[in-house]
C-alpha cells in the first residue's frame, strides 16, 4: 500500500517533456470470473494507441508494453483493484494491489496520473482497531478495505477463575481481588503498547472491540488524546479473523465517513459565504493555488472540467490565454483537471478531501478549498 508521503513525492514529478503511463483497472474476480479485465484493457489500449500522436506514442510503447506484459503474467495475483504508473525515461514504475474496485482508465499524461490514489486515501483512511480481553490483545490496521494485524499483546500469567468450594471458598473474595489486579496490570500494559503504536503510526481514529466489560475497562484507561480518536466499539471474540473483524468495523467507518464529509462541506459553504478563509469553484480554487495559501482541497469524486495547463510549469487554468501569466509558457489543452488540481494541492502540501455525494457542493461548483491565509 502507498503512503501519504509517497504521493506527495509522486505529486512533484515532472517529466520534463516526457511522458508518464497510468494504468487504474478493476480486476475483481467476482466481477471478471474469467478474466474479462483483460479484455477491457486491450480496449483501452487499443483507443489510446489510436488518439496519440506519433511522437508520443513511439516514447510511450515500451511502457505500455511493460504494462500489457505484467497482466498477462499476474492475473492471478490480483485482488480487486490494480494500479500501474509507469516511465521508462524516468525510470519510474509503481504497483499497487488494492482490496477496492477501481475505475479503469489508461492515461498517457507528462505527469503521473493521480487522482484515483488521492481518492483512496482519503476515502478509505488508516484505523486502528484494538481487539481486547483480560488475557490478550490484538492491533489492527484497518485500510482501502483491508485489514493488516499489526501485533499481539498477551499476559499468559494471568490467573483464571476456579470453581467453588473447597480451599478456595474459604478465600473466594480476595482470591477475586487477584484476578482483578492482575487484569489490570494486563490492561494497563496493552494501552501503553497501544499508545506506542499510535504515535508511530499516521492512524486518524480508533475503534475498540470486545466484551462490553473488556472495552469499557479498557477506555477507561486510556488518555484522553486516544479516547478523543474513538468513533466506535463493536463485539468481538478475540480468535475472530480478519475478514471478520473488517465486517464489524467497515460499517462504523462508513457512517464515520458520511457524517465527515456532510460536516465539510457545511463548513466550506459557510465559511465562503462569510469570506471567512474559504472560497467555491474552479476559478477561486485555482487563484489560491496560484498564489499558494490552498489550505485544504475539497471536490467531489466525479468533478470533471475541461481546462488548460501551462506547458512549462504545469500551472492549470479553466480558460486558455495568451501564454503563462507565471512564467510566459505556451498553453496547452488536457482532459484531466481535476486530477491536476489535486495533484497541485498535494504538491503544495494541502490535503484533498473527496467528497462521495453532496447536492450542496454539486450546486456549488463540485469544488471549493480552505485557505490558509
Amino acid at each position: 500500500m502507498f503512503s501519504r508521503e509517497e504521493l506527495k513525492e509522486m505529486a512533484k514529478l515532472h517529466g520534463n517533456g516526457t511522458y508518464f503511463v497510468s494504468l487504474y483497472l478493476n480486476v475483481n474476480p467476482v466481477t471478471n470470473p474469467k478474466g474479462e479485465f483483460a479484455i477491457r484493457f486491450k480496449n483501452m489500449l487499443r483507443e489510446t494507441t489510436e488518439s496519440l500522436e506519433k511522437p508520443v506514442l513511439k516514447e510511450v510503447k515500451e511502457d505500455l508494453s511493460l504494462i500489457d506484459a505484467y497482466l498477462l503474467g499476474n492475473k492471478r495475483g490480483f485482488k480487486k483493484g490494480l494500479a500501474l504508473l509507469s516511465s521508462k525515461k524516468n525510470s519510474f514504475w509503481r504497483e499497487y494491489h488494492v482490496s477496492v474496485p477501481l475505475r479503469s482508465e489508461l492515461v498517457v499524461d507528462k505527469t503521473p496520473y493521480l487522482k484515483p490514489l488521492i481518492d483512496m486515501l482519503d476515502n478509505y483512511k488508516r484505523y486502528a482497531a484494538l481487539l481486547v480481553d483480560k488475557e490478550a490483545a490484538r492491533i489492527f490496521v484497518v485500510q482501502t478495505g483491508e485489514v493488516t494485524e499489526y501485533g499481539e499483546v498477551h499476559t499468559p500469567d494471568v490467573p483464571g477463575k476456579h470453581k467453588k468450594g473447597g480451599w478456595f471458598a474459604l478465600s473466594q473474595n480476595h482470591y477475586e481481588r487477584h484476578i482483578d489486579y492482575h487484569v489490570g496490570l494486563h490492561l494497563k500494559d496493552v494501552v501503553k503498547k497501544f499508545g506506542a503504536f499510535l504515535k508511530g503510526e499516521y492512524i486518524g481514529r480508533v475503534l475498540i472491540g470486545g466484551s462490553e466489560e473488556a472495552v469499557s475497562m479498557t477506555r477507561g484507561l486510556l488518555p484522553k488524546a486516544v479516547t478523543d480518536r474513538i468513533i466506535g466499539t463493536f463485539h468481538a471474540g478475540m480468535f475472530e479473523g480478519n475478514a471478520d473483524i473488517l465486517k464489524k468495523v467497515e460499517p462504523l467507518l462508513a457512517a464515520y465517513e458520511r457524517d465527515k464529509e456532510k460536516e465539510t462541506v457545511g463548513e466550506l459553504i459557510a465559511k465562503t459565504l462569510k469570506n471567512e478563509k474559504a472560497v467555491l469553484g474552479a476559478d477561486d480554487v485555482l487563484g489560491a493555488l496560484s498564489r499558494g495559501n490552498l489550505m485544504k482541497l475539497v471536490l467531489l469524486r466525479d468533478f470533471a472540467t475541461a481546462g488548460y495547463t501551462c506547458a512549462s510549469c504545469g500551472m492549470p487554468f479553466t480558460r486558455r490565454l495568451p501564454s503563462c501569466p507565471y512564467c510566459k509558457g505556451p498553453m496547452e489543452e488536457v482532459g484531466y483537471m481535476a486530477d491536476l488540481i489535486a495533484q497541485k494541492a498535494v504538491e503544495q502540501g494541502a490535503p484533498v478531501e473527496v467528497v462521495a455525494e453532496s447536492e450542496e457542493l454539486k450546486k456549488a461548483g463540485g469544488i471549493g478549498a480552505f485557505l490558509r491565509f
